[in-house]
């Protein structure tokens, strides 16, 4: 079953770092019925939509605001990723909004330098209380283009972002000088590992120019206490509810039984962020 909250010492180094690590967040059992799920998804591949690079690759994605009650929404619910989520934020968080990134073998495209809350700003959202868990999905590699981050960079507050390709990346020469003073960090991963990281923290990853999949899930959260100033093709303030970790084995063992109605769950026509308007 999933690890549990973070402890005090994880939160220590998210606050230090702008990430923490965590080995195993979801245990091999979860983390197989979340890569099956994802793999043979047809509803993901269907409503994927891609952002060029401008390194001549193309990153392909998912994105939806609600949990629903897919196997998805259950991880971004369960108690384990929220329970951290609401420690690190310092209170009651909700779901800003899920994505499946999918860097298939030899073509997946690259991430450039960005902040999250470089995109979300622009939402109205006034404060950065908001982060991110990253989960992995496959094994996450320098050679299948693993995250990257550069430690501490959360404190540097938000950098003016600029169009790289058809994504909006942090000002390059303002990033160049950071890199001298701060590590820059490569993040590999197993699968079930997350990485929760702060939504100012910059991060980055390469092209797959490898034979294999790099597919991750990124839950993203905003503080209850921060809503939006305006409405935006993400969600103002929705009370979250929780669910226990178990819930993961049931929804996907539902799944695979054929008992789950997986054709209906991510709807461009109700979910405007799967339409691929942006981040």
């Amino acid at each position: 079953m999933a690890r549990g909250v973070i402890d005090d010492a994880a939160v220590a180094a998210f606050n230090a770092d702008g990430y923490v690590l965590v080995r195993g967040m979801l245990d091999a059992e979860e983390t197989g019925l979340l890569g099956r799920a994802a793999h043979a998804d047809r509803v993901l591949d269907q409503h994927s939509f891609g952002r060029a690079d401008g390194e001549g690759g193309t990153v392909r994605l998912s994105l939806w605001n609600h949990p629903t009650e897919t196997i998805y929404g259950m991880i971004a619910r369960c108690e384990s990723i929220v329970g951290s989520m609401e420690k690190l934020l310092g209170g009651e968080v909700y779901h800003y909004h899920s994505k499946m990134i999918m860097k298939d073998p030899l073509v997946g495209g690259a991430w450039t330098w960005h902040q999250d809350y470089g995109y979300w700003y622009q939402n109205g959202v006034l404060f950065p209380w908001m982060a991110s868990a990253f989960i992995a999905i496959d094994p996450a590699t320098r050679e299948n283009g693993c995250l990257q981050v550069i430690r501490g960079s959360q404190l540097l507050g938000r950098i003016d972002h600029v169009l790289t390709g058809d994504q909006a990346g942090a000002d390059p020469q303002r990033v160049e000088e950071v890199l001298k003073r701060l590590a820059l960090v490569y993040v590999e991963m197993a699968p079930g590992d997350a990485l929760f990281f702060h939504a100012n923290t910059l991060h980055r990853s390469d092209q797959n120019r490898s034979p294999n999949p790099r597919w991750s899930m990124i839950c993203s959260y905003n503080a209850a206490r921060n809503d939006p100033c305006r409405e935006s093709h993400h969600p103002r303030y929705t009370p979250l509810v929780k669910v226990p970790d178990a819930k993961i084995r049931e929804c996907g063992a539902r799944r695979f039984a054929g008992t789950e109605d997986e054709g209906v769950w991510l709807d461009p026509e109700h979910d405007r962020s799967a339409k691929g308007l942006d981040k």
